[in-house]
C-alpha cells in the first residue's frame, strides 16, 4: 500500500454582487445562493432618508429658501440634494419597510433615487 495524495479540483461558478453595502453570492442563473436575511436596515438608504427629511424640514421652516442654498451650506451638489429630497415623497409603507430593513433587495440606493410615480398607490417596492 502506497501513500499517494490525489488532488481533486471542483469548480463552482458564482458571482459576488454588492447590495446595500453587503456582499451577495449569486448562482449562475442569477439567483441568490441562499435567501438573504435582513438583520438590519440598509445604512445608505437610511442615511439618504434622514438627510432628505432633514433638508425638507429646513426648506419648510424657511431656514433655507432654495435647494441651491442647502447645497452651498452642505457643500453638496444640488442635483444630489434634489434626488434625495424626492425620497421624502415615497409612500409611508415603503419608508417603513426601509426603516425596518424589510425592503426588497431590488430597492437599492441607486434605484430609490430614480424618478418614481408621486401617487403612493402607484409606487412599488421591487
Amino acid at each position: 500500500m502506497t501513500d499517494q495524495t490525489v488532488t481533486v479540483t471542483v469548480t463552482v461558478p458564482f458571482a459576488i454582487r454588492k447590495r446595500g453595502g453587503r456582499k451577495l453570492i449569486l448562482t449562475p442563473d442569477g439567483t441568490p445562493a441562499s435567501p438573504p436575511t435582513r438583520s438590519r436596515p440598509d445604512s445608505a438608504l437610511l442615511k439618504a432618508l434622514a438627510r432628505g427629511f432633514r433638508w425638507r424640514k429646513l426648506l419648510e421652516t424657511g431656514h433655507f429658501a432654495t435647494i441651491q442654498e442647502i447645497a452651498e451650506a452642505e457643500n453638496i451638489n444640488s442635483s444630489y440634494i434634489s434626488r434625495v429630497l424626492r425620497m421624502t415623497l415615497l409612500a409611508p409603507q415603503i419608508v417603513e419597510a426601509i426603516l425596518a430593513g424589510k425592503h426588497p433587495e431590488g430597492l437599492t440606493m441607486a434605484r430609490a433615487m430614480q424618478p418614481f410615480p408621486l401617487e403612493w398607490k402607484h409606487q412599488e417596492i421591487t
